[in-house]
């Protein structure tokens, strides 16, 4: 819906834009060749022009200019307006370009006249309080660019298998490629979409096999995106698709799925060493509730409080974990990490965006996130680093197993204790494999983004 609003006004054009071709790029009609008036003296006060999307090198040059001049050059900021135009004595082409508030313009004419403007489209976002009112026929454009996707009979080839001892103590055997495969634990549904399970024999003396997979792409940054339909369930389980860096919790984590048992409320949550906080004003930059109510809350420092880290819980939608994420059919997780922080999205089946749809995801438009984590007083760029994505289904463990018998939480009304009849979450994972049928991952896609 978004490129034949500009393509339109364009192709009006084409006659009379003999000077200056055009080509397709990732998601917009742009006027081609680029002009680019920057150079690499350091002069702050000569700004980039493109007439279409930078390329990655040009990107690379905004970022190491941010660096030496400041938050003017920052691309979460940057702000492309391109206007099309005619008149009854020709037409013309109008370009502008507003870096944290600062405002250049290139244009291109293609003959007299009074121009009237006919369509305008914006290529990138602003959060710049300075920028230029936007149009109301405006259409949001965030460049991003797909390296990785994890997806159909190609979608194991994007992990590695995990078969280690589980570091959270649960009673999984984490199985290798050949296991997982000889087992029948990882493979494809009908609808081409990947499977993950647990292991259902019935009765086992130690643990259960499962799944943990490790994606073979780091990334520092950019746009992490999971489309699932459907995820373990269950007392006992405890799944998560999550991020992770190197020499936790020094690296970070990022918990973009998760939660224990037969919660119905998704959990979102960050680790970090000491020094990551949630600023107490920022609460109403998200949509989600704090899972604790005291100070500790808003300290992201697993080391200082019990690993807990930073934890925000999605209360308002019992269709994003669990049952009723199931019987809804899934929907999509966009987790966004740039300068303003890191951010976490939900979207059911029925209210995927279409930008998502169409892969030209554009966060700006996707409204209030269910998490946010501000990097007025946690630097993402600081306390993360070098995250790759994981997904994992543990049994009992150090949270599934130490909440056995609470209830009343995250919308579980009963503990698993007085639902199963069990004492102990281990006595009824290893008595009991028909009852993990349904605690399976089965997923469309992973897309990561830079």
């Amino acid at each position: 819906m978004h490129a034949p609003i500009l393509f339109t006004a364009l192709a009006a054009l084409s006659t009379a834009a003999t000077a200056a071709p055009l080509h397709r790029t990732r998601s917009q009609w742009w006027p081609y060749p680029p002009t680019d008036n920057s150079n690499n003296n350091g002069d702050c006060a000569a700004l980039p022009v493109y007439a279409r999307e930078p390329t990655p090198e040009e990107m690379h040059r905004l970022a190491a200019r941010q660096a030496s001049c400041g938050e003017g050059y920052r691309r979460a900021n940057a702000t492309a307006s391109a206007s099309a135009s005619t008149s009854n004595g020709g037409s013309g082409i109008g370009l502008g370009l507003g870096l944290g508030g600062i405002s250049v313009g290139v244009s291109l004419g293609l003959g007299g006249g009074d121009a009237t403007p006919t369509a305008t489209t914006t290529a990138w976002t602003s959060t710049s309080t300075s920028s230029a009112p936007t149009p109301s026929n405006t259409v949001v454009r965030e460049w991003y660019t797909l390296v990785d996707e994890a997806s159909g009979t190609s979608f194991f080839d994007s992990w590695d298998f995990w078969n280690y001892d589980d570091p959270t103590h649960g009673i999984v055997d984490y199985q290798s490629a050949s296991g997982a495969w000889d087992n029948g634990l990882v493979g494809f549904s009908e609808a081409g979409n990947a499977l993950m399970k647990v292991e259902t024999t019935q009765t086992v003396s130690g643990n259960r096999k499962s799944i943990r997979l490790h994606g073979k792409t780091t990334f520092n940054g950019g746009l992490v995106m999971l489309d699932v339909v459907h995820m373990p369930v269950g007392c006992g389980t405890w799944p998560a698709f999550w991020a992770n860096g190197p020499n936790w919790p020094y690296g970070g984590e990022i918990d973009i799925l998760e939660g224990v048992n037969e919660y119905t409320e998704n959990q979102v949550s960050i680790h970090t060493g000491s020094g990551c906080t949630i600023p107490q004003s920022s609460t109403s930059s998200f949509s989600g509730q704090l899972t604790l109510s005291d100070p500790s809350a808003y300290n992201c420092a697993s080391y200082e409080t019990a690993n807990q880290g930073c934890g925000i819980r999605d209360t308002n939608n019992q269709a994003a974990y669990g049952r009723g994420l199931n019987a809804a059919g899934g929907g999509v997780y966009a987790m966004l990490w740039n300068e303003d922080g890191i951010k976490v999205w939900f979207f059911g089946r029925n209210n995927i965006p279409s930008d998502i749809q169409q892969s030209n995801p554009a966060p700006s438009t996707w409204g209030t996130p269910v998490a946010a984590y501000a990097s007025t007083s946690c630097n993402p760029f600081e306390y993360f680093k070098d995250n790759f994505a994981i997904f994992d289904t543990t049994l009992c463990g150090d949270w599934a197993g130490n909440v056995w018998n609470t209830g009343g939480v995250a919308g579980q009304s009963q503990s698993c204790a007085a639902m199963t009849g069990y004492d102990t979450c281990e006595s009824y994972v290893r008595a009991n494999g028909d009852k993990f049928q349904e605690a399976y991952w089965e997923v469309n896609y992973v897309k990561i983004y830079s």
